[in-house]
């Protein structure tokens, strides 16, 4: 239901803007259209953290998020996530992607893509599936490019001994 705004009606008033007849003004509801009639949360858009923004606490976000701020925390996500020039992360970052611009103090685990950019600092471990690094970029770490699905444990190798004898290696002598 839209929201009904009251507004006056057959309003007369004296010089003074006192009503000439001392009588409440009678007020007669208005409708208005919201032009937007989705809720906030459903905008579909990129949230933004803007760089005077100071969170200590785990971060969850759906979709796509641009952080510009400082964060001491968690970040966690099936979304994507941009660190902005300015930005300042201490925690670890799960996330489907990640843009670079900024400072991240951190491990870092994507599914999908990591994008370190020119002046960006990485100071942590970083897993994806896929990795582009600009020339420019600090990153001091381990790094491990992986398939981007989980992981199955590794299969225990198969033993298979053969009736021939072992040749010595490397010319050794027997």
């Amino acid at each position: 239901m839209p929201p009904v705004r009251e507004e006056p009606r057959d309003l007369i008033t004296d010089d003074n803007n006192h009503h000439a007849n001392d009588e409440e003004p009678k007020l007669t509801p208005t409708i208005i259209d919201n032009p937007n009639p989705k809720p906030m949360a459903d905008h579909g858009g990129k949230d933004i953290l803007s760089s005077d923004v100071e969170i200590k606490g785990s971060i969850k976000f759906q979709k796509e998020l641009l952080i510009d701020g400082k964060v001491e925390g968690d970040i966690n996500s099936d979304g994507v996530l941009t660190v902005g020039e300015n930005a300042e992360i201490r925690g670890e970052i799960k996330t489907k992607s990640i843009t670079v611009y900024g400072k991240v103090h951190g491990n870092i685990t994507v599914g999908e893509r990591c994008e370190l950019k020119s002046k960006c600092v990485l100071q942590g471990d970083l897993k994806a599936a896929r990795l582009i690094i600009e020339e420019g970029a600090t990153f001091i770490g381990k790094s491990e490019v992986t398939t981007g699905g989980i992981k199955a444990p590794p299969a225990r190798p198969e033993v298979v001994r053969s009736n021939e004898p072992i040749k010595a290696a490397f010319g050794a002598r027997a």
